[in-house]
């Protein structure tokens, strides 16, 4: 039986313009880092990705290397497209990303033109697409001229291959430097997506003022810390977690200190009948520059409770300042080479 979307799809979803763009995103997007590569059920990713389109979530990020092994998230998403999304096409916005290691060889990562216009090119080839929303340049290269890597993404948007220019992990000062550089020729940047949570705050001193500035739109990624501002590792580390795995959460980061302030977090959004989980997210977006957040999902229950995070109240005065007591910084930014580099 084929897929047919819920006519209610646009009746609870929040959307948000991005910076002083045309473009509209969900306030909550999805991201296919984890949970759609090669070594997970098909059948799991595709449920959730309906899901997820079902309760009006229209943007789907996704990056070269997201899997494992790499590459394979991206053949995934081709084949649920292929199998329920096709027809929704025009009522998506699909992003990919090209800047960590990808292939073997000199020419497999970082921000050469040769790398990211063939890597578009081979993420087009695994999703069945002619083009993409958004192109990203994942993480800022200090070996290349930036003005060879914008030139990248203003090439693949003058091909057609993508209909906007994004950035990754760039610092303020290299965000205001893309900006322009896009801008001088013609494709605005629409967007940056940084690492942002709770415990990893560095975007607030400069980088959300720049981007007002410039007029790009920003979406968070690892908004619950890489799961670590959920009730998962209140007690310990479970087996099967990404902590447990050595998948992006070390338990390093699961010092004594860190804990007590999730655990502290985890009192709060009790207080407001919220999940841990759900605050993280009803925070990460309190900032209206805060176009989007990028979760991710394991099972259709986790989608739809974090979803859920959309329909509570905005934060109090005194909730965000008691939240501020313990949202500090943490020493979890594992994209701080990128985002601090200049």
């Amino acid at each position: 039986m084929s897929y047919l979307a819920d006519s209610a799809r646009y009746d609870q979803m929040t959307y948000r313009r991005t910076g002083r763009s045309g473009l509209k995103l969900p306030a909550i997007s999805l991201g296919l880092w984890h949970n759609f590569g090669g070594d997970r059920p098909y059948e799991l990713g595709r449920g959730i990705a309906r899901r997820a389109f079902d309760l009006g979530v229209t943007h789907f990020d996704l990056a070269n290397n997201y899997g494992p092994p790499y590459g394979s998230a991206e053949i995934t998403f081709g084949q649920i497209l292929k199998d329920d999304l096709r027809p929704y096409r025009d009522e998506l916005v699909i992003s990919t990303k090209a800047g960590y290691d990808m292939w073997d060889g000199p020419y497999g990562e970082w921000g050469s033109r040769k790398y990211l216009l063939s890597s578009l090119d081979q993420s087009l080839t695994r999703m069945g697409l002619d083009y993409v929303d958004i192109f990203y340049s994942h993480r800022f290269d200090p070996e290349t001229p930036l003005e060879e890597t914008m030139g990248a993404l203003v090439s693949a948007v003058g091909q057609g291959k993508a209909l906007y220019a994004g950035i990754s992990s760039y610092s303020p000062v290299k965000t205001r430097e893309a900006a322009e550089l896009l801008r001088s020729a013609g494709v605005p940047l629409l967007i940056h997506q940084p690492s942002y949570s709770m415990l990893n705050r560095w975007i607030e001193p400069e980088l959300l003022d720049t981007l007002e500035e410039v007029g790009a739109g920003c979406i968070a990624f690892s908004p619950l810390a890489q799961g670590m501002l959920t009730d998962r590792y209140l007690n310990g580390v479970p087996e099967g977690s990404r902590a447990s795995q050595n998948k992006s959460l070390s338990t390093d980061l699961l010092t004594d200190e860190n804990l007590a302030r999730i655990r502290s977090l985890n009192e709060i959004a009790k207080s407001r009948g919220q999940s841990l989980a759900q605050l993280a997210l009803t925070w990460t977006i309190r900032d209206p520059r805060v176009t989007s957040a990028l979760i991710g999902a394991s099972s259709v229950g986790q989608l739809e409770q974090n979803l859920a995070a959309l329909q509570a109240p905005p934060l109090t005065d005194d909730e965000l300042a008691e939240i501020d007591k313990h949202a500090v910084e943490s020493g979890i930014d594992l994209w701080a080479p990128s985002s601090q580099a200049e």
